[in-house]
């Protein structure tokens, strides 16, 4: 089988958990003996682009000419079984669908986000959860706040894509949504049922995890919807000391909070942006990892991450959270950490439980990893999602 794997990364100066599944699915793909084409975009080019291409940015949220012509190139060369698009933003754009779609080749896409209607694709904005522009033709709203980049011209352009292409993300074969509340998402977009697919992302086992290790860890992107300031307030509520250390990786526009926080109290350390072996070392040295979001976060990789080495994880009961703990699956006892409300009071409240039954939780925790996040899992699920649609294609299988 020959899949061609779409996707524009995000910068790699803020940390992206979608790049991270994106590269882990390829090698997983790989190892099962799939043909992987990635056909890929970095946001961190396009200070380098040629000055005719530059020119042309504005418009490639709508139609990216080049990755176009490029994309076409691939398909009359490699003629795959399957297209799989991630991010299309900014520079490939909805139009790869369209494109694959004239070269006869079906399309599947993973939905990380909410970006078929909001152009952030966040459904937040100003510090609250926002669904202003559903069930709009044109999400002006996001135009009068700015929602894309800061920016009013922007988000037009954005919100402009997002109309112009809404046929175009309703010719998609098959969506793969991580959770329910992302299905529900599709279904309230006009998707019907039988084009949906629910599969989580997975991430590679690392083995066996080691004992755990001391106190917190907080590991994120410092924007708002991310909930750092949630944290702190929470945090500043116990003597210092008393829970331990608290150390805060990432990076992004909320770093003066981090640091302020460090400066002003022993138990917590900011750690500045971090790579990959060092994230995984901090995770081992932690006993707890906490995810705080704000925003219906739809399947964080922190929280992956944390389950796949027994680190149980302190959560807010948003997005898809209560899912990748087990909460409405397995009895308090069992399940892979603690769920609390977006409230500083009820964060405070949970510290120093989830301190006292780290050691209790941590099985949990790698056992759900084990049952529903290992590549083992999903990576057969996946395929079998290609099969079923190169099986009805007019295309001969590769």
């Amino acid at each position: 089988m020959k899949v061609v794997v779409a996707h524009n990364r995000y910068r790699e100066a803020i940390p992206s958990g979608e790049n991270v599944i994106v590269d882990t699915e390829i090698a997983q793909l790989r190892a099962a003996g799939v043909e992987v084409f990635p056909f890929q975009r970095s946001s961190d080019s396009i200070g380098e682009l040629p000055a005719a291409e530059k020119a042309l940015l504005p418009i490639s949220p709508i139609y990216g000419r080049s990755a176009q012509r490029d994309l076409a190139e691939l398909l009359e060369r490699e003629r795959p079984d399957v297209l799989h698009l991630h991010n299309p933003y900014p520079l490939l754009s909805p139009w790869v669908i369209r494109t694959a779609h004239a070269h006869r080749v079906p399309v599947v896409q993973t939905v990380h986000n909410y970006r078929q209607v909001c152009s952030s694709g966040l459904y937040f904005r100003d510090g609250h959860n926002c669904t202003d522009c559903r069930g709009k033709l044109v999400g002006w709203p996001a135009v009068r706040h700015k929602c894309y980049r800061g920016s009013a011209a922007q988000s037009a352009l954005m919100a402009t894509a997002l109309a112009v292409h809404r046929p175009t993300w309703h010719s998609v074969d098959r969506y793969i949504a991580l959770t329910d509340r992302i299905a529900a998402h599709l279904r309230d977009y006009g998707i019907p049922d039988e084009h949906i697919e629910i599969k989580p992302n997975g991430l590679p086992d690392p083995g066996d995890p080691p004992p755990l290790g001391a106190g917190f860890l907080y590991a994120a992107r410092l924007s708002p919807e991310k909930g750092l300031p949630l944290l702190l307030d929470a945090w500043q509520r116990h003597p210092d000391g008393s829970l331990g250390p608290l150390r805060i990786a990432g990076d992004g526009e909320l770093r003066p909070l981090a640091e302020k926080a460090a400066a002003e109290r022993s138990d917590v350390t900011y750690l500045g942006g971090l790579d990959r072996a060092e994230m995984e070392r901090e995770r081992r040295a932690a006993s707890v990892v906490v995810a705080v979001p704000t925003w219906n976060d739809v399947l964080p990789t922190v929280i992956l991450e944390a389950l796949s080495t027994g680190r149980p994880v302190l959560g807010t009961a948003v997005g898809g959270i209560p899912y990748l703990l087990g909460v409405d699956e397995s009895p308090a006892s069992e399940r892979a950490g603690w769920l609390v409300q977006p409230d500083a009071a009820a964060l405070a409240a949970a510290l120093p439980i989830a301190r006292a039954e780290a050691d209790r939780r941590s099985p949990a925790a790698r056992e759900r990893y084990l049952r529903f996040f290992h590549p083992d899992v999903l990576t057969v699920r996946l395929i079998g999602i290609y099969t079923g649609l190169t099986a009805n294609s007019d295309q001969p299988s590769r």
